[in-house]
């Protein structure tokens, strides 16, 4: 993937921190309404960006209700979502529902601050591992990935978790969510990198309590 589409994707991302502005704002129960809501309209729509026929299929019936440049717009937005598509997610599931899934259970699960650090860390972190991994990355490891990338996401999860739950925790926090994202945990990083930082987070608290 490109480097332009590479921003475009990890742009898409970074809407993720909406849930952990949410909760901030407006509280539990308010944010797991958004991101039930969200979870089910992605569910929904997932179809349709998998299977291309089904697409095919519903731009042939509305040609007959709409202008061309409706249909056209249609189109470039196609070729926009496949533009930021993995090859790995083209005919599967993609990130953005494993990530609405992984923050529903964080977000019900744990108390607010390992929920607030842990959400915006795996949104933040992983952007910025791609991006500079991408731009600046000049030791690789055997999966693509660098040291330099890694680097980027631990020093943003330490910075983002310190003044959420100390330093000693944000230090094994952001590891935690290092590792996750190095190795692309299953079922999806977006899914584990979340919930190894909250499940890390939530445990260290309580040995040191």
């Amino acid at each position: 993937m490109s480097m332009k589409s590479e921003l475009k994707r990890k742009s898409l991302h970074l809407t993720g921190v909406l849930v952990p502005v949410s909760y901030l704002l407006f509280g539990k129960d308010a944010t797991l309404t958004l991101i039930g809501v969200a979870f089910f309209v992605f569910v929904v729509l997932e179809p349709f960006r998998i299977i291309e026929a089904l697409r095919d299929r519903i731009k042939e019936r509305l040609r007959l209700y709409v202008y061309d440049d409706v249909i056209e717009r249609v189109e470039k937005l196609e070729r926009q979502i496949d533009e930021i598509t993995r090859e790995h997610e083209r005919y599967r599931v993609a990130a953005h529902i494993y990530f609405a899934a992984a923050a529903f259970i964080v977000v019900y699960f744990f108390p607010k601050n390992i929920a607030i650090g842990a959400i915006t860390v795996a949104t933040i972190g992983d952007a910025l591992a791609a991006i500079i991994g991408k731009s600046f990355g000049r030791h690789r490891f055997k999966n693509g990935k660098s040291v330099e990338g890694s680097l980027a996401y631990f020093l943003s999860g330490v910075f983002i978790l310190w003044p959420l739950v100390g330093l000693p925790l944000a230090v094994v926090g952001s590891l935690a969510g290092m590792v996750a994202e190095f190795y692309n945990l299953l079922p999806d990083d977006n899914f584990s990198n979340q919930l190894a930082i909250a499940v890390v987070l939530y445990l260290a608290n309580a040995l040191v309590l």
